[in-house]
């Protein structure tokens, strides 16, 4: 595996935000939970993008950011506040959102959880990678993935040679067996994941879709072996910011039969439905606090 070695190279900033909890954002199950390092309070986390590695800690009304690896202080900050979506109007989407109790109830809980921007092909291979799976097992694979595939990169800072490795590229997995996948316990997803890389690095160019209209933006991508309509929803949010993507499997349907219906069972479309004419452009924040909430309460036994 190649190595790239870097200078001390350290690029520090700070910057204020409101209606912004990380603790809430990076417990909440998005992409960057399953390859980044929380710091443990709730208040700090550890991440790479592209060939650098970043810190964003939280304190108070202050985030601090810094990175170490080949990035300059304005592309660092642009990052930070498009990888947090610190650019949302919160006191816009919450007005748009909280169209009853349960919501409103789970946005006073969770207050400052934001809608996290990633790549889009990270997004993807993650949410391959969820389906059928617990958070816990997905971060697993995802951090054996990226400990097995990714390009390692070193730097000094301190005197000492710190080393972290990138997010795996679709080359990199595209040429592996599927034995060397299955080494990482992706199950029937080994097959997936592979295909998924072959095509991602041979003729689907995912930056092609970023401007295109959602209904064929998600027609696209669900062309894509392994995506289904609630992974491509999922990489539409997650990956392309697209807030009006709700991203519906089992648990969603269930919590919206629950809340909305009474119980009473509605189709996948139906619920898409539902999600657009209630929460319209800002139906995935929508889907995130519902989620979180339910599943933070555990609520999965009155649902079953």
């Amino acid at each position: 595996m190649d190595r790239r070695v870097y200078a001390s190279v350290i690029v520090m900033g700070q910057m204020r935000v409101t209606t912004f909890n990380l603790a809430h954002t990076v417990e909440s199950a998005q992409p960057l939970t399953f390859f980044g390092d929380e710091r443990g309070d709730g208040k700090g986390m550890t991440y790479t993008h592209k060939n650098s590695m970043i810190e964003v800690v939280q304190k108070g009304s202050l985030l601090d950011y810094r990175a170490y690896g080949n990035i300059k202080g304005p592309e660092l900050r642009n990052e930070v506040i498009m990888r947090f979506g610190l650019g949302d109007d919160m006191a816009r989407i919450y007005k748009s959102i909280a169209t009853d109790a349960f919501m409103k109830k789970a946005i006073d809980s969770y207050s400052g959880l934001r809608i996290t921007r990633n790549d889009p092909w990270e997004t993807a291979l993650c949410f391959v990678i969820s389906q059928f799976n617990n958070v816990k097992r997905i971060r697993g694979i995802v951090k054996g993935l990226v400990a097995s595939y990714g390009e390692e990169h070193s730097f000094l800072a301190g005197g000492a040679q710190l080393r972290f490795r990138s997010f795996p590229t679709p080359e990199s997995l595209a040429e592996r067996s599927t034995d060397d996948l299955m080494r990482h316990g992706v199950g029937f997803r080994a097959r997936y994941i592979k295909k998924l890389a072959r095509e991602c690095s041979e003729s689907f160019d995912l930056k092609r879709i970023e401007g295109e209209d959602y209904s064929k933006a998600k027609e696209e991508l669900m062309s894509l072996d392994g995506v289904g309509d609630k992974v491509a929803d999922c990489i539409l949010l997650f990956g392309y910011g697209r807030l009006e993507a709700f991203p519906t499997d089992t648990w969603i349907k269930r919590i919206v039969e629950h809340v909305y219906f009474k119980g009473r069972k509605r189709s996948i479309r139906e619920i898409h439905e539902f999600a657009e004419e209630r929460w319209g452009g800002y139906a995935g924040y929508a889907q995130q606090y519902l989620f979180h909430n339910a599943r933070i309460n555990k609520l999965g036994k009155v649902l079953r």
